[in-house]
Protein backbone atom coordinates (compact mmCIF):
# COMPACT_ATOMS: atom_id res chain seq x y z
CA UNK A 1 0.00 0.00 0.00
CA UNK A 2 1.54 3.68 -1.21
CA UNK A 3 1.53 6.23 1.37
CA UNK A 4 -0.10 9.86 0.61
CA UNK A 5 1.42 13.11 2.05
CA UNK A 6 -0.79 15.96 1.73
CA UNK A 7 1.20 19.32 2.97
CA UNK A 8 0.08 22.40 2.32
CA UNK A 9 1.80 25.88 2.77
CA UNK A 10 -0.42 29.20 4.01
CA UNK A 11 1.28 32.61 3.56
CA UNK A 12 0.13 35.92 3.47
CA UNK A 13 3.29 38.85 3.76
CA UNK A 14 2.90 42.02 5.40
CA UNK A 15 3.04 43.71 1.80
CA UNK A 16 4.58 47.39 1.75
CA UNK A 17 2.33 49.94 0.16
CA UNK A 18 3.00 52.47 -2.90
CA UNK A 19 6.17 54.32 -1.43
CA UNK A 20 8.13 57.01 -3.31
CA UNK A 21 11.36 59.46 -3.30
CA UNK A 22 8.40 62.15 -1.78
CA UNK A 23 7.44 59.41 1.27
CA UNK A 24 10.79 59.46 2.40
CA UNK A 25 10.79 60.82 6.27
CA UNK A 26 7.08 59.21 6.42
CA UNK A 27 7.71 55.77 9.02
CA UNK A 28 4.68 54.04 7.62
CA UNK A 29 5.59 51.59 4.94
CA UNK A 30 2.96 49.17 5.02
CA UNK A 31 -0.33 48.97 3.29
CA UNK A 32 -2.22 47.37 5.85
CA UNK A 33 -5.40 48.57 4.66
CA UNK A 34 -4.58 46.12 1.29
CA UNK A 35 -3.43 43.35 3.81
CA UNK A 36 -6.48 43.29 5.68
CA UNK A 37 -8.77 43.40 2.47
CA UNK A 38 -6.77 40.24 1.24
CA UNK A 39 -6.90 38.43 4.31
CA UNK A 40 -10.61 39.02 4.82
CA UNK A 41 -11.47 37.76 1.18
CA UNK A 42 -8.56 34.08 1.29
CA UNK A 43 -10.48 33.42 4.36
CA UNK A 44 -14.12 33.38 3.03
CA UNK A 45 -13.39 31.69 0.07
CA UNK A 46 -10.27 29.34 1.21
CA UNK A 47 -9.26 29.22 4.73
CA UNK A 48 -12.85 28.89 6.48
CA UNK A 49 -14.39 26.48 3.74
CA UNK A 50 -11.25 24.97 3.34
CA UNK A 51 -10.48 24.10 6.46
CA UNK A 52 -14.19 22.55 7.47
CA UNK A 53 -13.42 20.58 4.46
CA UNK A 54 -10.42 18.80 6.29
CA UNK A 55 -12.08 18.24 9.57
CA UNK A 56 -15.10 16.81 8.14
CA UNK A 57 -12.02 14.50 5.67
CA UNK A 58 -10.42 13.38 9.17
CA UNK A 59 -13.86 12.96 10.88
CA UNK A 60 -14.84 10.41 8.00
CA UNK A 61 -12.10 8.82 6.83
CA UNK A 62 -9.17 9.61 9.50
CA UNK A 63 -6.57 11.00 7.01
CA UNK A 64 -4.26 12.97 8.33
CA UNK A 65 -2.65 16.30 6.72
CA UNK A 66 0.71 18.36 7.11
CA UNK A 67 0.60 22.94 6.90
CA UNK A 68 2.99 25.26 7.44
CA UNK A 69 2.04 28.40 8.58
CA UNK A 70 4.20 31.39 8.28
CA UNK A 71 4.51 33.97 10.66
CA UNK A 72 3.26 36.82 8.48
CA UNK A 73 0.37 35.27 8.61
CA UNK A 74 -0.50 34.17 12.07
CA UNK A 75 0.00 37.98 13.50
CA UNK A 76 -2.31 38.74 10.64
CA UNK A 77 -4.89 36.27 11.97
CA UNK A 78 -4.59 37.12 15.34
CA UNK A 79 -4.94 40.59 14.56
CA UNK A 80 -8.05 39.97 12.09
CA UNK A 81 -9.47 36.49 12.27
CA UNK A 82 -8.82 35.09 15.53
CA UNK A 83 -11.74 32.20 14.77
CA UNK A 84 -9.35 30.70 11.90
CA UNK A 85 -6.49 29.73 13.99
CA UNK A 86 -9.17 28.48 16.87
CA UNK A 87 -10.02 26.70 13.68
CA UNK A 88 -6.76 25.19 13.04
CA UNK A 89 -6.29 23.90 16.63
CA UNK A 90 -8.87 22.08 16.60
CA UNK A 91 -7.80 20.37 13.49
CA UNK A 92 -4.40 19.65 15.16
CA UNK A 93 -5.88 18.46 18.48
CA UNK A 94 -7.45 15.61 16.65
CA UNK A 95 -3.68 14.35 16.11
CA UNK A 96 -4.11 13.95 12.83
CA UNK A 97 -2.75 17.57 11.63
CA UNK A 98 1.01 18.51 11.77
CA UNK A 99 2.34 21.77 12.03
CA UNK A 100 5.68 22.43 9.94
CA UNK A 101 8.43 24.97 10.88
CA UNK A 102 9.95 27.71 8.43
CA UNK A 103 11.51 30.94 9.23
CA UNK A 104 8.88 32.93 10.67
CA UNK A 105 8.90 35.99 8.12
CA UNK A 106 8.60 33.17 4.91
CA UNK A 107 11.73 35.08 4.44
CA UNK A 108 15.26 35.43 2.10
CA UNK A 109 16.90 34.87 5.80
CA UNK A 110 19.70 32.28 4.66
CA UNK A 111 20.74 33.93 1.91
CA UNK A 112 21.57 37.03 3.97
CA UNK A 113 23.02 35.58 7.44
CA UNK A 114 23.00 32.29 9.06
CA UNK A 115 22.60 33.64 12.19
CA UNK A 116 19.74 35.29 11.36
CA UNK A 117 18.08 31.90 9.85
CA UNK A 118 18.59 30.36 12.97
CA UNK A 119 16.92 33.18 14.91
CA UNK A 120 14.04 32.90 12.35
CA UNK A 121 13.46 29.70 12.64
CA UNK A 122 13.53 29.61 16.43
CA UNK A 123 11.09 32.43 16.68
CA UNK A 124 8.65 30.34 14.24
CA UNK A 125 8.95 27.04 16.54
CA UNK A 126 8.35 29.10 19.42
CA UNK A 127 5.23 30.29 17.81
CA UNK A 128 3.70 27.18 16.73
CA UNK A 129 4.31 26.08 20.24
CA UNK A 130 2.86 28.92 21.52
CA UNK A 131 -0.30 28.96 19.35
CA UNK A 132 -0.69 24.83 18.80
CA UNK A 133 0.98 23.73 21.83
CA UNK A 134 3.29 21.61 20.04
CA UNK A 135 6.74 21.67 18.75
CA UNK A 136 7.50 21.02 14.76
CA UNK A 137 9.92 18.14 14.09
CA UNK A 138 9.71 18.96 10.36
CA UNK A 139 10.72 22.08 8.21
CA UNK A 140 10.34 23.23 5.03
CA UNK A 141 12.36 27.07 3.99
CA UNK A 142 11.00 29.46 1.83
CA UNK A 143 9.17 27.98 -1.25
CA UNK A 144 11.19 24.76 -0.32
CA UNK A 145 14.75 26.15 -0.62
CA UNK A 146 17.50 24.07 -0.26
CA UNK A 147 20.63 22.30 -0.25
CA UNK A 148 22.70 20.58 1.76
CA UNK A 149 24.04 23.44 4.23
CA UNK A 150 20.30 23.93 4.71
CA UNK A 151 20.20 20.33 5.75
CA UNK A 152 22.75 20.25 7.80
CA UNK A 153 21.65 23.43 9.88
CA UNK A 154 18.10 22.15 9.90
CA UNK A 155 19.48 19.01 11.62
CA UNK A 156 21.85 20.42 14.41
CA UNK A 157 18.60 22.12 15.62
CA UNK A 158 16.77 18.55 16.38
CA UNK A 159 14.45 18.93 12.90
CA UNK A 160 13.32 15.08 11.68
CA UNK A 161 13.00 16.00 8.48
CA UNK A 162 12.86 18.65 6.08
CA UNK A 163 10.59 19.29 2.75
CA UNK A 164 11.91 20.10 -0.97
CA UNK A 165 11.59 19.96 -4.14
CA UNK A 166 11.50 16.81 -6.34
CA UNK A 167 13.26 17.86 -8.82
CA UNK A 168 15.44 15.74 -11.61
CA UNK A 169 18.33 18.28 -11.09
CA UNK A 170 18.79 16.38 -8.13
CA UNK A 171 17.23 12.96 -8.13
CA UNK A 172 18.45 12.66 -11.43
CA UNK A 173 17.53 9.02 -12.66
CA UNK A 174 15.76 8.29 -9.14
CA UNK A 175 11.66 8.60 -8.24
CA UNK A 176 10.71 11.52 -5.79
CA UNK A 177 7.71 9.34 -4.34
CA UNK A 178 10.21 7.81 -1.61
CA UNK A 179 11.76 8.90 1.39
CA UNK A 180 15.38 9.93 0.95
CA UNK A 181 18.07 10.86 3.57
CA UNK A 182 20.07 13.75 3.30
CA UNK A 183 24.16 13.86 2.63
CA UNK A 184 26.17 14.07 5.54
CA UNK A 185 23.75 13.68 8.61
CA UNK A 186 20.22 11.70 9.11
CA UNK A 187 18.10 14.07 8.45
CA UNK A 188 15.42 12.85 6.12
CA UNK A 189 14.02 14.21 2.98
CA UNK A 190 10.43 14.35 1.57
CA UNK A 191 10.26 15.73 -1.93
CA UNK A 192 7.54 17.01 -4.08
CA UNK A 193 5.68 15.37 -6.69
CA UNK A 194 5.79 18.12 -8.81
CA UNK A 195 3.86 17.12 -11.62
CA UNK A 196 0.80 15.66 -9.80
CA UNK A 197 0.74 18.37 -7.49
CA UNK A 198 1.05 21.11 -10.48
CA UNK A 199 -2.04 19.04 -11.47
CA UNK A 200 -3.69 20.80 -9.28
CA UNK A 201 -2.45 24.11 -8.07
CA UNK A 202 -1.61 25.16 -11.63
CA UNK A 203 -3.78 23.37 -14.24
CA UNK A 204 -6.99 22.28 -12.96
CA UNK A 205 -8.31 25.56 -14.23
CA UNK A 206 -6.63 25.61 -17.49
CA UNK A 207 -9.27 25.04 -20.45
CA UNK A 208 -6.36 23.92 -22.85
CA UNK A 209 -4.62 21.56 -20.51
CA UNK A 210 -5.40 17.67 -22.16
CA UNK A 211 -6.95 16.36 -18.96
CA UNK A 212 -9.18 19.30 -18.35
CA UNK A 213 -11.79 19.36 -16.69
CA UNK A 214 -9.42 17.29 -14.21
CA UNK A 215 -12.24 15.24 -11.79
CA UNK A 216 -11.25 13.63 -8.63
CA UNK A 217 -11.78 9.97 -10.45
CA UNK A 218 -9.34 10.89 -13.05
CA UNK A 219 -7.00 12.29 -10.57
CA UNK A 220 -7.56 8.76 -8.63
CA UNK A 221 -6.48 7.26 -11.36
CA UNK A 222 -3.10 9.38 -11.88
CA UNK A 223 -1.87 7.83 -8.20
CA UNK A 224 -2.96 4.76 -8.35
CA UNK A 225 -0.59 4.56 -11.44
CA UNK A 226 2.33 6.17 -9.42
CA UNK A 227 4.65 3.82 -8.03
CA UNK A 228 6.49 4.10 -4.81
CA UNK A 229 6.50 4.34 -1.25
CA UNK A 230 4.77 7.79 -0.73
CA UNK A 231 3.44 10.75 -3.43
CA UNK A 232 3.95 13.96 -1.97
CA UNK A 233 1.27 16.24 -2.60
CA UNK A 234 2.52 19.74 -2.00
CA UNK A 235 1.06 22.85 -2.93
CA UNK A 236 -0.15 26.50 -1.45
CA UNK A 237 -2.98 25.87 1.00
CA UNK A 238 -4.57 29.00 -1.09
CA UNK A 239 -4.98 26.94 -4.40
CA UNK A 240 -8.43 25.72 -2.67
CA UNK A 241 -10.80 28.70 -3.38
CA UNK A 242 -8.43 31.49 -3.87
CA UNK A 243 -5.90 30.52 -6.90
CA UNK A 244 -8.42 28.17 -8.25
CA UNK A 245 -11.96 30.14 -6.97
CA UNK A 246 -15.08 27.87 -5.42
CA UNK A 247 -17.05 28.23 -8.96
CA UNK A 248 -14.00 26.31 -10.32
CA UNK A 249 -15.54 22.95 -8.91
CA UNK A 250 -11.90 23.03 -6.78
CA UNK A 251 -14.07 22.27 -3.29
CA UNK A 252 -16.16 19.10 -4.96
CA UNK A 253 -12.90 17.95 -6.35
CA UNK A 254 -10.79 17.61 -3.06
CA UNK A 255 -14.28 16.49 -1.22
CA UNK A 256 -14.56 13.51 -3.57
CA UNK A 257 -10.57 12.39 -3.86
CA UNK A 258 -10.73 12.58 -0.30
CA UNK A 259 -13.73 9.93 -0.70
CA UNK A 260 -12.11 7.74 -3.54
CA UNK A 261 -8.81 7.51 -0.58
CA UNK A 262 -10.97 7.51 2.46
CA UNK A 263 -13.59 4.54 0.93
CA UNK A 264 -11.59 2.61 -1.31
CA UNK A 265 -8.22 2.16 1.03
CA UNK A 266 -5.45 2.11 -1.91
CA UNK A 267 -3.39 4.05 0.19
CA UNK A 268 -2.72 5.57 3.46
CA UNK A 269 -1.89 8.77 4.84
CA UNK A 270 0.80 10.35 6.40
CA UNK A 271 1.64 13.63 8.40
CA UNK A 272 5.11 14.45 7.10
CA UNK A 273 6.88 13.84 9.86
CA UNK A 274 4.92 10.05 10.28
CA UNK A 275 6.27 9.32 6.95
CA UNK A 276 9.86 10.19 7.89
CA UNK A 277 9.45 7.61 10.74
CA UNK A 278 7.48 4.71 9.29
CA UNK A 279 9.08 4.18 5.58
CA UNK A 280 13.33 3.47 5.35
CA UNK A 281 15.36 6.14 3.41
CA UNK A 282 15.41 4.89 -0.50
CA UNK A 283 19.16 6.46 -1.14
CA UNK A 284 20.74 9.58 -0.17
CA UNK A 285 20.33 12.66 -1.59
CA UNK A 286 23.10 15.13 -2.69
CA UNK A 287 22.01 18.91 -2.73
CA UNK A 288 25.23 21.07 -3.50
CA UNK A 289 23.38 23.84 -4.83
CA UNK A 290 20.00 26.06 -3.86
CA UNK A 291 17.13 24.46 -5.48
CA UNK A 292 13.53 25.77 -5.27
CA UNK A 293 9.31 24.89 -6.60
CA UNK A 294 9.91 28.45 -8.31
CA UNK A 295 9.04 28.53 -11.46
CA UNK A 296 10.45 26.14 -14.52
CA UNK A 297 14.18 26.66 -13.42
CA UNK A 298 13.31 25.39 -9.71
CA UNK A 299 16.19 28.06 -8.35
CA UNK A 300 16.44 30.76 -6.74
CA UNK A 301 15.46 32.96 -10.24
CA UNK A 302 12.35 34.15 -8.80
CA UNK A 303 13.89 36.21 -6.37
CA UNK A 304 17.48 36.88 -7.91
CA UNK A 305 17.18 36.05 -12.08
CA UNK A 306 16.84 40.00 -12.67
CA UNK A 307 19.39 43.12 -12.00
CA UNK A 308 16.72 44.93 -9.81
CA UNK A 309 16.29 42.17 -7.96
CA UNK A 310 19.84 41.85 -7.29
CA UNK A 311 20.40 45.25 -6.30
CA UNK A 312 17.53 45.20 -3.97
CA UNK A 313 18.67 42.45 -2.28
CA UNK A 314 22.00 44.38 -1.83
CA UNK A 315 20.98 46.59 -0.67
CA UNK A 316 18.25 44.77 1.73
CA UNK A 317 21.68 42.75 3.46
CA UNK A 318 23.20 45.89 3.73
CA UNK A 319 21.06 47.21 6.15
CA UNK A 320 20.39 44.35 7.79
CA UNK A 321 23.57 44.36 9.08
CA UNK A 322 23.59 48.27 9.79
CA UNK A 323 19.98 47.80 11.76
CA UNK A 324 21.42 44.48 13.70
CA UNK A 325 24.24 46.13 14.69
CA UNK A 326 22.46 49.59 15.69
CA UNK A 327 20.82 46.97 18.28
CA UNK A 328 17.37 48.82 17.28
CA UNK A 329 14.67 46.53 17.48
CA UNK A 330 11.54 47.90 15.73
CA UNK A 331 13.81 48.41 12.84
CA UNK A 332 14.99 45.23 13.26
CA UNK A 333 11.52 43.70 12.88
CA UNK A 334 10.70 46.16 9.96
CA UNK A 335 13.67 44.51 7.49
CA UNK A 336 12.48 41.36 8.87
CA UNK A 337 8.90 41.88 7.25
CA UNK A 338 11.36 42.98 3.96
CA UNK A 339 13.24 40.04 3.98
CA UNK A 340 9.61 38.25 3.18
CA UNK A 341 10.82 36.45 0.47
CA UNK A 342 7.70 37.77 -1.57
CA UNK A 343 9.11 41.71 -2.29
CA UNK A 344 11.57 40.40 -4.19
CA UNK A 345 9.42 38.08 -6.16
CA UNK A 346 6.92 40.65 -7.04
CA UNK A 347 10.33 42.42 -8.82
CA UNK A 348 10.10 39.93 -11.45
CA UNK A 349 10.97 40.57 -15.10
CA UNK A 350 9.84 37.18 -16.46
CA UNK A 351 7.33 36.79 -19.17
CA UNK A 352 5.30 33.85 -20.51
CA UNK A 353 4.02 31.69 -18.17
CA UNK A 354 6.18 32.32 -15.18
CA UNK A 355 5.71 35.89 -15.57
CA UNK A 356 1.77 35.64 -15.33
CA UNK A 357 2.59 33.89 -11.67
CA UNK A 358 4.48 36.80 -10.54
CA UNK A 359 2.17 39.14 -12.17
CA UNK A 360 -1.09 37.20 -10.32
CA UNK A 361 0.93 37.72 -6.97
CA UNK A 362 1.86 41.44 -7.70
CA UNK A 363 -0.89 43.32 -9.43
CA UNK A 364 -3.28 43.73 -6.23
CA UNK A 365 -0.42 45.77 -4.62
CA UNK A 366 1.75 47.24 -7.26
CA UNK A 367 1.21 47.88 -11.05
CA UNK A 368 4.39 46.73 -12.07
CA UNK A 369 7.79 44.94 -11.20
CA UNK A 370 9.49 48.85 -11.03
CA UNK A 371 6.79 50.22 -8.31
CA UNK A 372 7.19 46.87 -6.26
CA UNK A 373 11.46 48.03 -6.86
CA UNK A 374 11.07 51.50 -6.34
CA UNK A 375 8.77 51.30 -3.29
CA UNK A 376 11.37 48.67 -1.77
CA UNK A 377 14.52 50.92 -2.49
CA UNK A 378 13.03 53.84 -0.95
CA UNK A 379 11.79 52.30 2.35
CA UNK A 380 15.34 50.60 2.60
CA UNK A 381 17.02 54.37 2.03
CA UNK A 382 14.37 55.81 5.04
CA UNK A 383 15.62 53.18 7.44
CA UNK A 384 19.10 53.94 6.29
CA UNK A 385 18.77 57.26 7.07
CA UNK A 386 16.88 56.97 10.39
CA UNK A 387 20.16 54.79 11.00
CA UNK A 388 22.41 57.67 10.08
CA UNK A 389 20.14 60.05 12.49
CA UNK A 390 20.14 57.74 15.31
CA UNK A 391 24.26 57.61 15.38
CA UNK A 392 24.64 61.16 14.80
CA UNK A 393 22.24 61.56 18.22
CA UNK A 394 24.38 59.15 20.19
CA UNK A 395 27.26 61.04 19.33
CA UNK A 396 26.10 64.30 19.57
CA UNK A 397 25.17 62.60 23.39
CA UNK A 398 28.65 61.44 24.24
Amino acid sequence: MSGIVFYFHAHQPRRIRLYSFFDIGNPYYFNDELNKRILDRVVNKCYKPALEMIKEAIYKYDLKFSFSISGTLIEQLEMWHPEILELWKELVDTGNVEIVAETYYHSLAYLIDKREFIDQIEMHVKKIREIFDTKPRAFRNFELTYNNEIGDIVYSLGFLVALTEGTEKILKWRSPNYLYKAKNSNLRLLLRNYRLSDDIAFRFSNPYWEHYPLTAEKYYNFLLNTYGDVINIFMDFETIGEHHWPESGIFNFFNKLFELIGKNKDFVTYTVSEAAEVLEPKDEIDVPYLISWADIERDLSAWLGDTIQYEAFEYLKDIYYKVRESKNEDLLRTVRYLMTSDNLYYMSLKYNADGDVHKYFREEAFDSPYDSFLSFMYILKDIELRLEKELYSRTKNI
